[in-house]
């Protein structure tokens, strides 16, 4: 199992910080976690989502850390194709997977928020026929020929994507899922899986299976998880009872509509209950942990959290240190400690 970053670019009102301080922190933070053994580090696409999320554009900021980083697989997570014209993104792809030297791992999604549907003048109802036309072309783009396309939402004669991107046959696709059903047709488009930290581990774990029916063999899961990992293990659950709790209650506020749509697919799951407790009246550290949506305490116990995914069958974990949340200082003191305490045992 391997431990990549994962990045909302939160703005929590009690750091005090501005968005230039916020991309600043973030490009140190990378550059340091290149020099201490993770694989990677992940980028989100939100729109008009104060607080919650101030990366709009996450192809720019790793095209600057493309320059300035030597070892880390870098990721779009993701991007959501309605919102683009599909040949815009293809470009975007191959410019990427040139200045990264090899290093860019490309995840895919819907999107879910109907505000920026609304904006960007798309039909939420069109959501995943879009999502299956621009993966379509996607492929075609990756052969590095002309060729051309008549679909329901695109049409165009033959043209040649221009640059070719580095990796042969192209970057390593990811889907993103969230729906009980998009984690079957994820890997019925032969998508790696790309699972946000929106749901329980209790549910995630019947999505992997799903999945997994549907998957090649081979492919990789990766799941994106709270992490606040300290010598000090009191300090660590005190710091991440502030700033872990204040990341899922800004995150339900976006996501809860969609995960209200969820509940009938998992009705007999006993836990089910509760966790409609935790979205209506607010997350709390205990819950969060009982759930295994975090990972938080000393090297130890960081450890036995993360053995249990590994268990079953994740190989990649996107690792949000203290989501944002906390004091670019501490997120570095978690970074080298996790580096010196925690890779080693999953090497």
């Amino acid at each position: 199992m391997r431990f990549d970053l994962f990045y909302e670019m939160v703005m929590p009102d009690f750091l005090g910080r501005s968005d230039a301080s916020a991309f600043q922190d973030c490009i140190a933070e990378v550059r340091l976690a290149d020099s201490l053994g993770f694989n990677g580090a992940w980028f989100v696409e939100h729109h008009f989502s104060k607080n919650y999320s101030h990366l709009s554009k996450p192809d720019l900021l790793i095209a600057a850390l493309s320059q300035c980083t030597q070892n880390l697989r870098l990721g779009l997570g993701v991007i959501p194709l309605p919102y683009h014209h599909v040949i815009h993104v293809a470009e975007r792809i191959a410019t990427l997977d040139i200045l990264s030297k090899g290093r860019l791992e490309v995840g895919l999604g819907r999107g879910f928020s109907p505000q920026e549907y609304r904006v960007f003048g798309r039909d939420m109802q069109d959501s995943r026929a879009l999502v299956e036309e621009s993966l379509a072309i996607l492929k075609l783009s990756f052969k590095n020929k002309p060729f051309q396309f008549d679909g329901r939402f695109y049409r165009f004669p033959e043209i040649e994507i221009l640059p070719h991107g580095v990796q042969t046959p192209h970057p390593p696709l990811w889907g993103a899922a969230v729906s009980p059903q998009s984690f079957h047709l994820t890997g019925a488009r032969g998508l790696h899986l790309l699972v946000g930290p929106f749901k329980p581990w209790f549910m995630v774990k019947h999505d992997i299976a799903q999945y997994r029916l549907s998957a090649p063999p081979q492919a990789e899961i990766g799941l994106t998880v709270g992490v606040v990992c300290l010598p000090d293990a009191r300090r660590a659950r005190e710091l991440a009872g502030r700033a872990l709790v204040w990341f899922y209650k800004e995150l339900y506020k976006t996501v809860l509509p969609v995960l209200e749509k969820l509940y009938p697919g998992y009705e007999h799951y006993a836990e089910l209950g509760r966790f409609r407790e935790l979205i209506k009246h607010g997350a709390n550290l205990t819950l969060l942990e009982t759930f295994a949506m975090v990972v938080v305490g000393d090297a130890k116990t960081c450890i036995r959290a993360l053995q249990k995914y590994e268990a079953h069958g994740v190989t990649r974990i996107l690792c949000a240190f203290g989501a944002g949340a906390l004091p670019s200082e501490i997120v570095r003191e978690s970074l080298h400690y996790f580096s010196q305490e925690v890779l080693p045992e999953f090497k």
